[in-house]
C-alpha cells in the first residue's frame, strides 16, 4: 500500500512538474483575459460535468467569496448548480444543451466562459463554448489528453499533458487557484498593475 501511496504521489508530483514548464505562459495568459474581462464589467461563467462540474463550482466559489484577500466580490456564475435549469433543459432539449441554453440566456459579448473537460470532448461543454463564442463571449478551455475537440474551439487552452482523469482533476484544481491568486492580485493588490479596480 505505501508502495502504491508513493507512486501516485510521484506520478502527481511529475505531471505538476511538467505543466511548470509548459503551461505558466499560458496561464498568466488567461489570467490576464479573465483581469481584463472584470476590469471592463464583464461576468466568467464556468462549467463542467462530474469533478469538473465541482471544479466550476470552487472556482466560482473563489471569484464571488475570496480566495486570498478581503476585496469586493466578484461576478462568476458556476452553469452547474441549479438543477431545475439543468434538468428542464436535459428534459425538453436534450442534454447536450443543458450548459449552451445557459449562455444563451446569461452571456454577454466580452464575457468569459471556462470549459472544465478531462477528456476535451464533452460534448455539452463544447456546444455552449461555441454558442458563446456567436454571442461574442472569450473562451478558455481547461482540459486533458491532447485538449480534444474543446482545445480545437476554445480561445485559449490550458491542457494538462495526461491521460489519467485524477491527475488532470489534481492539477486543474492546482490551475484554478492560481488563476484565483492573479485575478486578485491583478486586480487589488498594489504590487500587481494599477489595484484600481
Amino acid at each position: 500500500m505505501i508502495d502504491e501511496i508513493n507512486r501516485q504521489l510521484e506520478i502527481h508530483i511529475d505531471t505538476v512538474s511538467v505543466v511548470a514548464k509548459q503551461l505558466a505562459s499560458p496561464i498568466a495568459d488567461c489570467a490576464q483575459v479573465l483581469i481584463d474581462a472584470l476590469k471592463n464589467g464583464r461576468k466568467i461563467l464556468i462549467m463542467g460535468i462530474g469533478g469538473s462540474a465541482a471544479d466550476a463550482q470552487h472556482f466560482a466559489a473563489e471569484m464571488v467569496g475570496r480566495f486570498l484577500l478581503e476585496r469586493k466580490a466578484l461576478p462568476a456564475i458556476a452553469l452547474t448548480t441549479d438543477t431545475s435549469i439543468l434538468t428542464a433543459i436535459g428534459n425538453d432539449y436534450g442534454f447536450d444543451n443543458v450548459f449552451k441554453r445557459q449562455v444563451e440566456a446569461l452571456a454577454n459579448h466580452g464575457d468569459i466562459l471556462i470549459g472544465i473537460s478531462t477528456s476535451g470532448n464533452s460534448l455539452n461543454v463544447k456546444c455552449a463554448l461555441e454558442a458563446g463564442r456567436d454571442i461574442g463571449a472569450g473562451t478558455i478551455g481547461l482540459l486533458g489528453c491532447d485538449g480534444g475537440e474543446i482545445g480545437l474551439i476554445a480561445d485559449l487552452n490550458l491542457t494538462v499533458p495526461s491521460c489519467e482523469v485524477p491527475r488532470i482533476q489534481e492539477v486543474h484544481l492546482i490551475i484554478i487557484h492560481i488563476l484565483c491568486d492573479l485575478v486578485e492580485k491583478g486586480l487589488f493588490s498594489p504590487e500587481y498593475g494599477d489595484s484600481s479596480f
